[in-house]
């Protein structure tokens, strides 16, 4: 063991070897131990990782379970040079061992995330040109899009066909039983109420879905004079107003899990999760609410007792109108959605006055993540 380069926190300044491992202190104060195993399966060496892919070769399951870290040093540069029992030798650069310690998991989007209720006036926007020019403009929107989980979209062209360009410079759009792109107007035989001009009350679309959508990308083309306006609700605002006001409520939705349910002449589409789910560190990940579609199971009296009150307790704070941004779309607008976190709905409307026609296509979050993180690095962008 030896001190590390002192020219920055992230340096480690020491390294002691135990009998389980290694504790790390960095120059910041900050320490850890790490288990030995651990060091050894995620060691970047040619020999453990195929240089090329970055792919682990050697069978991390079958490495010994004594394995022992016999020499560790921080190393002139503020990195971590170890060896091994089984002859193994490795370096760690110093921000990764951190990296791995505060980022234990990985983040669904990069960004920190900005909780926001009715009142809120500065949702970002996106115009609809700069995204399909410059790259940045697309970061700026995911960037956006990961603070608050809506974004407001200008200048979008009032035809068919404008929608799909715009959310293709993000990522292939998702192809569901409707199709690539669904228009949402009032039609003669409706299949859903959202073709009807009834309101819809605060919901996130498709939880019958597997996976469920992750993004909406939609836009508008039509409006009715009288009505129809949007309105959003901060799922993860709720969830987390929920979770300060009446514990116990927030902890029954995190562990009874509904059905969804949708069927039509040629789809039967049915899923189950929790009304809040959480991520492993115990942060609200995802929020299911869709009044039309959901199927409790019969459980236990009691059980459902406590989970109808905390249903309803979820369900003052979503429909609340403190809670409730009311946004009238014009032709033009659009917006993109996140769907795990932010519900949505409408007021009805009246046909007499004119159509409302709205466009939408939806998107995996795996392909929205991957093209945030990918620009990030590409712009130099942290955290």
């Amino acid at each position: 063991m030896r001190n590390g380069a002192s020219g920055s926190d992230i340096a480690i300044a020491e390294a002691e070897v135990g009998p389980s491992g290694v504790t790390v202190v960095w120059h910041d104060g900050r320490r850890h131990a790490f288990h030995a195993l651990w060091l050894r399966e995620r060691s970047d060496s040619p020999d453990n990782r195929d240089p090329g892919t970055g792919l682990r070769v050697t069978q991390a399951a079958f490495l010994p379970l004594d394995i022992r870290v016999t020499a560790a040093e921080a190393d002139e540069d503020g990195g971590l040079s170890l060896q091994f029992s089984d002859g193994h030798a490795c370096r760690y650069e110093a921000r990764d061992l951190l990296a791995a310690v505060t980022r234990p998991w990985p983040d669904d989007m990069a960004g920190v995330k900005t909780l926001w209720d009715g009142a809120v006036r500065d949702l970002p926007e996106a115009n609809y040109r700069h995204v399909l020019e410059a790259e940045g403009a697309v970061l700026n929107l995911l960037d956006g899009l990961a603070r608050t989980g809506a974004v407001m979209v200008r200048d979008m062209p009032v035809e068919e066909g404008g929608l799909e360009p715009f959310a293709e410079r993000v990522g292939p759009i998702r192809t569901t039983n409707w199709g690539r792109v669904t228009d949402v107007r009032c039609i003669a035989n409706p299949y859903d109420l959202t073709v009807t001009p009834r309101s819809l009350s605060p919901h996130v679309d498709n939880p019958y879905r597997l996976p469920g959508p992750g993004y909406i990308f939609l836009e508008c083309l039509e409006m009715s004079e009288r009505g129809g306006e949007s309105t959003l609700v901060d799922g993860f605002c709720a969830a987390e107003r929920l979770r300060r006001s009446d514990p116990a409520a927030f902890q029954v939705l995190t562990q009874v899990a509904p059905t969804f349910r949708h069927a039509e002449d040629e789809a039967i589409l049915e899923h189950a999760g929790p009304l809040i789910e959480l991520g492993y560190d115990g942060s609200v990940r995802r929020v299911r609410f869709s009044n039309r579609t959901e199927q409790v199971p019969p459980l236990d009296p009691d059980r459902l007792s406590a989970y109808y009150g905390a249903r309803q307790a979820f369900a003052g704070l979503l429909f609340a109108p403190d809670m409730t941004l009311t946004v009238k779309l014009r032709p033009g607008d659009g917006m993109v959605l996140d769907n795990f976190r932010v519900l949505h709905g409408r007021t009805a409307f009246d046909p007499a006055t004119g159509d409302r026609h709205l466009r939408h296509c939806y998107m995996d979050r795996d392909v929205v993540s991957s093209r945030q993180k990918v620009l990030r690095r590409r712009f130099g962008r942290s955290g």
